[in-house]
């Protein structure tokens, strides 16, 4: 259970921060400001939370991942399950944070939409979308895969290299789909936005949560083919 509540305690942080950050700053494309600070909001996140609850759960706070370890024999089927539930409760908990602290306030969300996952980016193109999403995840799961390794993993750096590696994708793809690489993240704020009116982060969600997945599975299966051969 302490593995699930650590899921929950990860992944509620990463949205309240990450998201928070994003609807506070903006994603402005003339400045990139917006951008960067986003971007470090969720790496930083990342990195909090590897060193505070990584011994605990793993620090996975993202379904993607736990899926590219579960496809690793890392966890079994129902500690998987355990996790996704967890994170997808632990973002809208998050959520839920921000849309008390920003309605209460009367703070405007610079985003719109609680830091919620959208298509605006790619022309509304859900086959670009889906494109990006798929790369950047394989491209993060795949580094958090081999951090961790048992093989090649780099020990007490591996939080810092996820971090960074997170803050890396977010600085390609928030402009382009706001960069999800985590369902949980992209269902917690799309839930809120609905809520308080706005549907549009829901009729893409799909999106985001499909495209981590077979962007994980594949970061999976490629890492395991590299470290078999290796």
């Amino acid at each position: 259970m302490n593995k699930y509540i650590a899921e929950f305690i990860g992944t509620c942080t990463l949205t309240t921060l990450g998201c928070g950050t994003a609807m506070l700053v903006g994603c402005d494309a003339a400045s990139g400001s917006g951008y960067l600070l986003t971007a470090l909001a969720f790496g930083l996140s990342i990195v909090a939370m590897a060193y505070s609850i990584g011994n605990i759960s793993g620090c996975h706070i993202n379904p993607a991942v736990s899926l590219g370890v579960l496809m690793n024999g890392g966890m079994t089927t129902k500690d998987f399950i355990g996790y996704v539930i967890s994170q997808v409760l632990g973002a809208c908990f998050g959520a839920a944070i921000l849309a008390a602290i920003f309605n209460g306030a009367g703070i405007t969300d610079m985003t719109g939409g609680f830091g919620s996952n959208g298509l605006a980016g790619v022309g509304g193109n859900a086959a670009v979308g889906c494109l990006v999403e798929i790369v950047l995840t394989f491209i993060f799961v795949l580094t958090i895969l081999g951090v961790t390794s048992d093989k090649f993993g780099h020990g007490s750096f591996g939080g810092l290299v996820i971090g960074l590696t997170l803050t890396f994708v977010h600085i390609f793809g928030i402009g382009l789909t706001g960069t999800s690489v985590n369902p949980a993240r992209s269902i917690g704020p799309a839930i809120a936005a609905a809520i308080r009116g706005n549907t549009e982060p829901i009729g893409c969600l799909w999106v985001f949560i499909v495209a981590p997945l077979v962007g994980a599975a594949l970061a999976a299966a490629v890492h395991k083919m590299l470290e078999k051969n290796a």
